[in-house]
């Protein structure tokens, strides 16, 4: 009888005018090969952030599976970081 544990990102959503990559990662364990448990996590990545001067700072996606890296890498856009920054700011200006 062999137990083993394996992890992988069974979905992977674009969603929103700011284009959040949600990822759902599961982790599954099977016996001898067959599945017998699965559970999830979940976990939601946006473009980037701004810093005390409003420069915007990418999100580090250096340790995110290859998949995961690809399509943010494709989603987030030069156009997409910016409206994201106006927007971060803007909530910033309004106290947010």
């Amino acid at each position: 009888m062999a137990l083993t544990e394996r992890f992988e990102n069974d979905k992977i959503e674009v969603v929103g005018t700011f284009k959040a990559v949600q990822v759902r990662k599961a982790n599954i364990i099977e016996k001898d090969g067959v599945e017998i448990s699965r559970t999830f996590h979940r976990h939601s990545l946006m473009p980037g952030t701004i810093d005390e001067s409003d420069n915007f700072v990418d999100t580090d996606i250096s340790g995110e599976d290859a998949d995961v890296q690809a399509v943010c890498n494709a989603v987030w856009t030069t156009t997409v970081k910016d409206a994201f920054k106006a927007h971060l700011i803007a909530q910033k200006s309004s106290g947010i």
